[in-house]
């Protein structure tokens, strides 16, 4: 099947269209379900792991931000630094630098979560704190075995991040523990976002999912019945993965998304396209 088309509308001309490529683990796919890419975020909620292996005690929203890429709301903000609390760290032992744009600088970033989670999974495993994000640390090495991937890349943040098949990735999130799994189910505006994130949006529109958005276009999702699924913007276009998700799961609610000026008014739409 060919991949979906997806348009941007403004007005009544159509000003871009993305192809977005999908495979489910129940053998559908659209597209390529064999372009090789990176996991990116989307593997947070396995990063998340060995942060759940430490602890017997860990709080839905320490969990939830572990898996997260935030949008530095104050909710959210609080999760990270109740996790740094925990592995008795602070915003300077964080090593995801910092991102342009965003508040309470290093802990500001949208992966701070993963790192305070990291920095805890040290903690209580008795790995050094520093350099955590290393390849060669004992928590990467941890990770690495829980994920794996053909070839090895620097993700934006600094840890590692392996290559996957669009197939595969389709599996990524049927390997969530349920631990980590009702977390995100419970706080999933920690994951995303109040509004206009699309993987909080699916996990609180549909019962026994969860998802994970990652970059350059990646959505990854699975069901508690064992169904799993995966979308891949070719040009790694984010804001096609709502209309190409509506179509692959019927999620109507995520069919259409407003196009707004910078003075809040709908000019448009991103749609799939006729």
């Amino acid at each position: 099947m060919d991949a979906i088309r997806v348009t941007v509308r403004r007005g009544d001309v159509v000003e871009a269209v993305h192809r977005v490529h999908a495979a489910t683990t129940d053998g559908a796919s659209w597209g390529d379900p064999w372009m090789t890419f990176y996991f990116r975020s989307s593997c947070k909620p396995i990063q998340a792991i060995p942060f759940l292996e430490g602890y017997s005690d860990l709080g839905d929203d320490e969990i939830a931000i572990a898996c997260a890429s935030h949008r530095a709301e104050p909710a959210q903000l609080d999760a990270v630094r109740k996790v740094l609390a925990r592995a008795g760290a602070t915003v300077e032992d964080l090593e995801n630098g910092l991102q342009e744009g965003r508040p309470e600088g290093k802990l500001g970033h949208n992966c701070s979560g993963k790192h305070a989670g990291m920095l805890a999974a040290c903690r209580a495993h008795g790995w050094p704190l520093h350099p955590y994000r290393d390849r060669a640390h004992p928590l990467q090495q941890r990770i690495a075995e829980l994920i794996g991937g053909d070839h090895v890349a620097v993700d934006g943040c600094g840890v590692p991040t392996f290559s996957t098949t669009l197939a595969d990735a389709a599996t990524l999130l049927t390997r969530t523990p349920p631990r980590i799994r009702a977390a995100m189910r419970a706080r999933p505006e920690l994951v995303g976002g109040s509004t206009g994130a699309v993987d909080t949006d699916l996990m609180r529109l549909r019962d026994g999912w969860i998802a994970k958005g990652g970059a350059e276009g990646l959505f990854c999702a699975a069901h508690e019945d064992g169904r799993g699924v995966a979308l891949k913007a070719e040009d790694g276009a984010y804001r096609a993965v709502g209309p190409a998700l509506a179509l692959v799961l019927g999620v109507d609610e995520l069919a259409e998304t407003p196009v707004h000026n910078s003075r809040g008014e709908i000019v448009g739409a991103i749609t799939l396209a006729p």
